[in-house]
């Protein structure tokens, strides 16, 4: 299968040696004020991209394995490098160890299977993106997290996408970097759209629609994805922005949901009942459906509810 899938394109901002940082994504949608309860443990996470930097301090002790799909490395399976450094940051707003260094990430004792899809430009052909789903089926993951896209519906990408679910395992896309900024026109990218998937739209740190994050009515929720501070190539960190940044806080998230799932629920959710979990815990920002689904994901909105129901209830009492 000939036909290309790509990097879904974002914008570089700068890169930095050294820091020791709580992301402000991180921070915004609350994951620290749950880590008391839950860091993701025991949740695997694959992220099917460039690669990832496996000696990055803030990394290496999240990573559990992972396989080769693309050229790179003259197609060596057991060589996951990443040249292009997406990936890495990926995987730092997913999971960044909590080092007292460095950034953190969303799930930080979430363990991270590293699955090379997209080669050093970016890119790669949709047979090492399929490939690289099943090889994650059979690994057994939890979530599935995925910042690439195409234009092109590809049949036999959205079965391989069907598999996983009906593996039990959520699978998380980012919805594009196609947008206008206006509902009334409709961007769709591949994988994202299909709605098997949780597609990720993305905001500004300060909640408003980023101008290039897709819309359409597949859009599932949103997270920040503009100026997200993460890990990066060579040991180093950088600030990127795109819906590609989004999807990792999400993909965070449900490792720290499904954590907190089980327990209350004392059993293994579905996928339907998870995602359910997942919209509980978002809040409208006040713009249409199209740009932000259901709200951006507010991990203490449920507690939040609560607090407030309580005290109503103590006053009519």
């Amino acid at each position: 299968m000939e036909r290309k899938v790509r990097l879904i394109p974002y914008r570089f901002i700068a890169e930095v040696a050294e820091i020791t940082e709580v992301p402000k994504g991180v921070e915004m949608i609350q994951a620290p004020k749950v880590w008391d309860k839950s860091k993701g443990e025991g949740m695997t996470i694959a992220i099917l991209d460039t690669g990832c930097d496996v000696t990055h301090p803030d990394l290496k002790e999240r990573i559990i394995g992972g396989r080769n799909f693309t050229n790179d490395d003259k197609g060596n399976q057991e060589v996951y490098r990443d040249y292009n450094g997406h990936g890495t940051h990926v995987a730092g707003t997913i999971a960044a160890t909590q080092n007292q260094k460095g950034v953190v990430g969303v799930a930080p004792r979430a363990n991270l299977l590293i699955v090379k899809v997209l080669d050093q430009n970016g890119s790669g052909q949709y047979d090492w993106i399929i490939n690289g789903i099943y090889y994650a089926i059979e690994q057994k993951v939890d979530v599935i997290s995925m910042s690439l896209g195409g234009p092109e519906d590809v049949k036999e990408l959205h079965e391989a996408i069907q598999k996983a679910v009906d593996h039990h395992i959520l699978v998380v896309c980012a919805a594009g970097n196609e947008g206008d900024g206006q509902d009334a026109t409709n961007e769709f990218d591949y994988p994202g759209s299909y709605n098997e998937v949780i597609s990720v739209g993305a905001i500004s740190l300060d909640r408003q629609i980023a101008d290039f994050s897709n819309s359409n009515n597949e859009v599932d929720l949103v997270a920040p994805g503009e100026m997200i501070l993460s890990t990066y190539l060579d040991g180093k960190y950088a600030t990127l922005s795109g819906t590609s940044m989004a999807t990792p806080h999400v993909s965070g998230a449900l490792a720290l949901i499904k954590v907190l799932a089980n327990q209350s629920f004392e059993r293994e959710l579905t996928v339907p009942e998870l995602y359910a979990q997942l919209i509980k815990r978002t809040v409208p920002l006040g713009h249409s459906p199209k740009l932000e689904g259901n709200g951006m994901i507010y991990l203490t909105a449920v507690d939040y509810l609560t607090e407030v129901f309580n005290k109503k209830v103590l006053q009519k009492n």
